[in-house]
């Protein structure tokens, strides 16, 4: 009940927190100042992990981060050293076992009293309620409830082995102090979690025989014996990643060593009598934090070192590797639902910007054809087509049992812009194929013809960097320029169809470069319907509003004076030269 109580209440918190708890840690860990952006980090990951009750799953959700190329190693660690000294608020919280007196308010702040209102409201919450909100407080409730009942019937259970002689001589055989560290690490190994260790550590107590001689030895091991969650969560990680798991250890290690020599000369040399004073939940508390925060404070300043020690231990650095961006799709974010949302933005933003290089290369072929510019459009390619199989794959996999309700509109606005984003890197590659047949064929075009092609890319690009953009920043004044654009571009398309109609009754225009125009500016034109699409995409994630159509809808009313307004600047601007013009 005990541990199902404490991963319950975790796991409730978590979700109660939703998107902003991740975003938080994500972001708010830099400052213009190094000192305050350390303290800042250390702060976070005690505030995290004081929330979700494990040093572990935070420091699981970081080494996520700096795989996905979020976070930097450096920025990891003041975050980890946080979550060390963060791990330890249960113990804090199970010390109100202590509280005795006849008080009747003092017995009701004890466990044993407060545990069933807790677990009686929770589930009362819990089954009246049909949102998820009220839900997610009903599970911190039953969570710490049934918590504490485990912590208040372990007691009952441990307190005959008061008067157990066996039991009490089982506890002097840990007078070799190497033997109480071994004994915490394999337990805190086997349990997976510092907090649930320190728990039963605290439950012990009540027998009367954990002396302090007995449980520092032990809390060294427990702080050993946690590792193991975060050695086995960073198996197939990046090098990058895995030196926020080598920092975890060396954090613990050292400190670990430091208190062990300490311990060893209490023991052989000084023997003071403070080591055979009993301990109670209140003193265990305190020894576990002060451990860590000592810790904490020491290796802080020293953190940059750290972080080159990693690099040197595994021989790497911060530098980011050529086509590393799929790495941030990295299995251990799926079950954080707002991280593995944004490392899918991360990778569509890589995405938009080789569809970008690739407008600019096409654009380049048009202009003199090259067989290097060409591979490399075809490389680009090859990784715009990796990159929409990978995201649709993984955002499938996304547990969506804690998606928010932004969460949940950002995933629609994700899936349904990823084909539109491909989409375009199509067209991008059959124009740059219609390069090279009219370099293959010395197609060429005559001067109206080039100038209004010209006029037309132009325009494009904007829809591109537009839609792009908005994006990347969630603008939707940005997104809601680019639909009066794309009529403007429709319009373009038109008036060249029928310029080229002219054209090719004055003899002025050749076949084969018809042909090849109209495969231009049809391109064209579906590259901008795309952006328009992915433009109300981003408009109705941005509003929050699930009813805007996003299929059929309008960012601006078009009889609006914004929009109208709108439409004549690009009219203006690149439909208005282009008429007139009949000769190519």
């Amino acid at each position: 009940m005990f541990l199902f109580g404490m991963s319950y209440m975790g796991q409730s918190l978590e979700r109660l927190a939703g998107n902003g708890l991740e975003k938080i840690l994500q972001t708010l860990t830099t400052s213009k100042k190094k000192g305050v952006g350390l303290l800042k980090g250390f702060g976070l990951g005690l505030i995290v992990t004081g929330i979700i009750q494990s040093s572990s799953a935070t420091t699981i959700m970081l080494i996520g981060f700096v795989s996905a190329g979020m976070m930097k190693v450096s920025q990891a660690l003041p975050v980890v050293f946080g979550a060390n000294v963060g791990s330890c608020v249960t113990a804090q919280l199970l010390r109100l076992g202590d509280l005795g007196g006849g008080g009747v308010f003092l017995q009701l702040l004890k466990p044993s009293s407060f545990a069933p209102m807790l677990i009686a409201i929770g589930a009362f919450i819990s089954i009246k309620s049909k949102k998820q909100r009220p839900k997610d407080v009903a599970g911190i409730l039953l969570g710490l409830g049934i918590l504490f009942m485990g912590m208040t019937f372990m007691e009952e259970v441990f307190a005959p082995l008061k008067e157990s002689p066996k039991f009490r001589e089982l506890f002097t055989s840990f007078s070799n102090p190497f033997l109480g560290i071994l004994i915490g690490f394999l337990l805190c190994a086997l349990i997976q979690s510092s907090s649930a260790f320190v728990g039963i550590l605290q439950a012990l107590s009540a027998t009367g025989s954990i002396t302090c001689g007995i449980a520092i030895p032990m809390l060294i091991g427990q702080n050993l014996g946690k590792c193991m969650t975060i050695i086995l969560g960073s198996i197939g990680a990046s090098k990058r990643a895995k030196r926020v798991s080598l920092a975890y250890l060396l954090f613990n290690i050292i400190g670990s060593l430091i208190l062990t020599v300490i311990l060893c000369i209490l023991y052989y040399k000084v023997k003071p009598a403070f080591l055979d004073s009993v301990m109670n939940r209140g003193t265990i508390a305190n020894m576990h934090m002060g451990f860590n925060f000592a810790t904490a404070l020491l290796l802080l300043p020293f953190t940059d070192w750290l972080s080159n020690l990693t690099a040197k231990i595994l021989k790497d650095t911060d530098e980011k590797a050529t086509d590393e961006e799929l790495q941030a799709l990295d299995n251990r974010l799926l079950g954080t639902p707002g991280i593995a949302l944004s490392a899918c933005n991360q990778v569509i933003d890589a995405m938009a910007n080789r569809i970008r290089d690739n407008y600019y290369l096409t654009v380049d072929l048009l202009i003199g054809y090259d067989e290097k510019t060409f591979a490399k459009v075809m490389e680009n390619e090859a990784f715009i087509d990796k990159a929409e199989t990978s995201l649709s794959g993984y955002i499938l996999r996304i547990n969506r049992n804690r998606l928010t309700p932004d969460n949940k509109l950002v995933m629609s606005e994700i899936l349904n812009s990823i084909s539109d984003f491909e989409r375009i890197g199509d067209y991008c590659v059959r124009m740059a194929y219609v390069a090279r047949d009219m370099s293959e064929q010395e197609i060429t075009f005559t001067l109206a013809g080039v100038n209004e092609l010209t006029s037309i890319m132009s325009a494009t690009k904007k829809t591109l960097d537009a839609v792009r953009n908005a994006f990347k920043e969630d603008d939707e004044k940005q997104a809601a320029k680019v639909e009066p654009l794309y009529e403007t571009i429709r319009m373009m398309r038109a008036t060249i169809q029928a310029h080229h109609i002219d054209r090719l009754q004055d003899g002025t225009c050749s076949v084969p470069a018809g042909v090849a125009l109209l495969d231009l500016i049809q391109c064209l034109e579906r590259i901008a319907s795309h952006s328009r699409n992915i433009s109300l995409h981003i408009v109705k994630r941005v509003r929050g509003d699930r009813r805007f159509d996003d299929m059929h809808g309008h960012a601006l009313d078009p009889a609006s004076e914004e929009y109208q307004s709108l439409q004549v600047y690009y009219m203006n601007k690149y439909l208005d030269p282009m008429l007139g013009k009949t000769a190519e």
